[in-house]
């Protein structure tokens, strides 16, 4: 999006080290775009970035800065209003879907586009899908829109996320399909005891201390996609470590486990990384 122009603008304002994380941590949702403000940069210095922003990408039409992590059961950041129409709100556009969605309210990136559509194409005809943090149901709506499952659990536990997953599987035409649930996963979960055939966590934060339910949850035979931060001294080194950690808690459960799938998603930090492992889980 904000090529050369931004870049040069915030090395202006900045100076070189600082604007490196300013312009390679934009991403835009909708019309809007979003910043991660660096800690120590106030926010009245992003602000000429932002108008500039505006004024060269007719295609934006706010701009937002994220002023803290991902925090909290419900998974949001605190935001402050750059530039721009003064709204939060804007419809995302993925694989031929589309999401509405409150950038204050509930999590959503661009970054794992290319999960939601890779999941889509391993799912076969007929499989009973569980998405155990759904979120606005990206994961969900895409796997419902590009392959055949019989059914899709939806389950999120923030309230806005729910609202806007029911909003958006409306939206999408996939009622017949996608089932949304407002609940813990943890506690939904347990009425769906050995009847998945795909289970998905796209939840970093919960992925391990859940996982014991995914098993629960799945048929005799089935896949489970993990998605899970690691810190190491490079991309291989966490990845094994992940690995192992998954396949001692399979043996410690009393299932088998082969892994199908493993795979740097992002980096989130300095030698962090998110990662998936698809695991094909027997009992």
């Amino acid at each position: 999006m904000c090529g050369k122009l931004i870049k040069e603008l915030a090395t202006k304002l900045l100076g070189r080290e600082v604007a490196s994380m300013v312009w390679g941590r934009m991403e835009v949702i909708g019309d809007i775009a979003l910043i991660r403000k660096p800690p120590q940069t106030p926010l009245d210095v992003l602000k000429p970035i932002a108008e500039e922003i505006i004024n060269k990408y007719p295609y934006i039409k706010s701009v937002w800065a994220s002023t803290s992590p991902v925090t909290g059961i419900h998974r949001i950041r605190d935001y402050a209003y750059l530039a721009g129409e003064h709204r939060s709100t804007t419809v995302y556009k993925e694989h031929g879907c589309l999401f509405y969605v409150d950038i204050t309210k509930v999590y959503i990136s661009p970054v794992l586009s290319y999960e939601h559509l890779r999941v889509a194409r391993d799912v076969m005809d007929g499989e009973f899908v569980i998405n155990m943090f759904a979120g606005i149901g990206l994961f969900s709506i895409v796997v419902a829109k590009h392959a055949k499952p019989s059914k899709v659990v939806s389950i999120d536990v923030n309230p806005h996320a729910y609202e806007f997953m029911v909003k958006n599987i409306k939206a999408n035409n996939v009622e017949d399909v996608v089932e949304p649930i407002l609940g813990d996963a943890s506690v939904v979960i347990n009425n769906y005891i050995a009847i998945a055939d795909r289970v998905l966590m796209p939840l970093p934060e919960l992925a391990f201390n859940y996982f014991n339910y995914a098993v629960n949850s799945i048929k005799e035979s089935g896949i489970i996609h993990v998605y899970e931060f690691g810190r190491g001294l490079n991309r291989k080194s966490v990845i094994d470590s992940l690995v192992s950690k998954y396949l001692r808690r399979c043996s410690e459960l009393g299932v088998s486990a082969e892994v199908m799938v493993s795979r740097v998603v992002r980096s989130v930090g300095p030698r962090t990384y998110q990662v998936v492992i698809d695991l094909k889980v027997s009992k």
